[in-house]
């Protein structure tokens, strides 16, 4: 089973950026290349949803319209590390932020889809 384990969140002012880095670890014959990543998160009372996604070959990055144009997904899978570059941070964005992974070529926006999780970080995006 992959490990994976969040960079720590922080307290952000609305504007301002942040990047979280997810490692992963706990590979059994296959390698971060493996694994497409997800970034999901989840503000207190609501569902948890997606808010990126990078495919194994990183040719293709997926992201939820509310964070298109501020987010970027990136990795490196030497380091077995994916980054959530996020700018442009709005009160909104506050969530508890997770990176999850799945042993497939393609990107999923489900939750179901994802087979390892990481425990979660706190971003607050405020004044």
């Amino acid at each position: 089973q992959v490990q994976l384990v969040e960079s720590w969140g922080d307290l952000v002012q609305p504007g301002g950026s942040l990047r979280l880095s997810c490692a992963a670890s706990g590979f059994t014959f296959t390698t971060l290349a493996s694994y497409s990543i997800g970034w999901f998160r989840q503000a207190p009372g609501q569902e948890r949803e997606g808010v990126s996604c990078v495919d194994t070959t990183s040719d293709t990055e997926y992201y939820s319209d509310s964070v298109k144009g501020r987010f970027t997904i990136s990795r490196d899978n030497a380091k077995n590390t994916v980054f959530l570059q996020m700018n442009s941070l709005k009160p909104e964005d506050t969530a508890l932020y997770y990176c999850a992974a799945r042993r497939w070529p393609y990107c999923s926006g489900s939750t179901s889809a994802f087979t390892s999780w990481g425990q979660g970080t706190q971003v607050t995006v405020s004044s």
